[in-house]
């Protein structure tokens, strides 16, 4: 039975961190209203281009998030301290630098002050924080590319393989519980109140003159989440009708969803700002992002289909970069303390469903389980999702190129 809901208990407590009001692009300056629509039109335009690589990281702190600002203008990120609310921070004892999708921004940002408290009282040593978020394939080529990071949160395992096969991740990553993963959630579509056009599942997103958003995978771990989902929805469905997994139905059944586009943007941020302003009837995204919104007050309707894709969301320490900079405690520390309850407690009040059981078990009422829910196993696994559906000739790049 397809699932349709608005959440049902207040989950978001209040923040433990003051957001920053500093912001660039549209991930986080429209979602806070800090622009008119045609200010928002040129952003989204420009957002289509894909994100920039973010700059080196300073050598020291102590230059200050001014000059760090300066740096990063027009990157399409920002950098900032998790306390300042954008003000300088003040000098810690030890500086950690986080590298993480746009979408767990909020939850870090309450996570941080809980393990700031926590690493105080073990050691009596300050942690200052200098994050960074984008979309995640944005980056892990940025990482790639020279920031810096000590640790990194990424939509998908694909982004951490990336900085292994660059020798700044150890192999051994996925030794740490649950694989590696923090969080988990599941793809979903949203609508606009009252479900207007009556969508249920991913094949009404083919409907004539449904206008979808989603993201795009060259720049989005969350757009990669979102084909997989309407690409493995197309399998299931054609196991369904046949017996046995159609490739071939699966790629038709994407295009007929992808006929429908409205916007591809950079980030799963990206294109949930763009339905904010009103663009599009319906958003394919992660379950976390739109109950994040109905509990900030925004009025969409959260359709789980029936077949959608479990997503897992990894966090890896960033070898190369906490020996070059001596964190290597510290910032294993932190990791650690993502599948702690009390940050695990946070994710779930976030709109992730937590990965420690018993932090699950008490939110389980308020993430049921679809009935045709999938892995990324079901789809072959992440090795061949990415040659067969994102490589140049894969079905993704024959979807955009109109190739049946």
């Amino acid at each position: 039975m397809r699932h349709e809901r608005k959440t049902g208990r207040a989950m978001l407590r209040p923040k433990l961190a003051a957001q920053s009001e500093a912001a660039s692009g549209i991930d986080e300056a429209k979602l806070k209203g800090d622009s008119d629509p045609a200010a928002f039109a040129k952003d989204k335009a420009s957002n289509k281009q894909g994100g920039r690589a973010l700059r080196k990281r300073l050598p020291a702190f102590a230059a200050s998030l001014a000059l760090l600002g300066s740096l990063l203008a027009g990157c399409g990120g920002q950098v900032e301290s998790a306390e300042s609310g954008g003000a300088p921070a003040p000098q810690g004892d030890v500086t950690l630098v986080i590298g993480a999708y746009s979408v767990v921004k909020d939850s870090v940002q309450d996570i941080i002050p809980l393990f700031q408290q926590k690493w105080q009282e073990e050691t009596g040593q300050t942690v200052v924080f200098e994050e960074s978020y984008e979309a995640s394939g944005t980056q892990a080529r940025a990482i790639v590319g020279g920031f810096e990071a000590d640790v990194t949160l990424l939509s998908l395992e694909g982004d951490i393989d990336k900085l292994t096969k660059a020798g700044l991740v150890d192999k051994t990553w996925k030794d740490k519980p649950e694989g590696g993963m923090i969080t988990r959630s599941v793809a979903v579509i949203g609508t606009r109140e009252g479900n207007p056009l009556g969508i249920r599942s991913f094949a009404d997103l083919a409907k004539p003159g449904v206008k979808v958003l989603y993201p795009n995978p060259k720049t989005s771990g969350g757009a990669q989440w979102d084909i997989n989902a309407i690409y493995g929805a197309g399998l299931k469905e054609s196991e369904r009708e046949t017996g046995a997994k159609d490739p071939a139905f699966a790629k038709a059944f994407l295009q007929s969803v992808h006929a429908n586009i409205e916007s591809l943007d950079k980030s799963g941020r990206a294109s949930m700002a763009a339905f904010e302003y009103g663009v599009g009837d319906a958003l394919v995204t992660y379950e976390n992002e739109l109950v994040a919104r109905i509990h900030q007050g925004a009025k969409y309707e959260v359709v789980v289909p029936d077949d959608t894709i479990l997503i897992e969301n990894p966090a890896a320490v960033v070898d190369e970069n906490v020996d070059k900079h001596g964190t290597r405690d510290v910032a294993e520390a932190f990791l650690d303390f993502l599948w702690s309850e009390q940050a695990q407690q946070v994710f779930a009040e976030n709109g992730f469903r937590p990965t420690e059981a018993s932090v699950y078990a008490e939110f389980q009422a308020d993430y049921p389980e679809p009935p045709g829910l999938f892995d990324i196993d079901y789809l072959g696994g992440w090795s061949e999702v990415r040659e067969k559906l994102y490589s140049k000739r894969g079905v993704w790049y024959e979807v955009l190129a109109g190739v049946s």
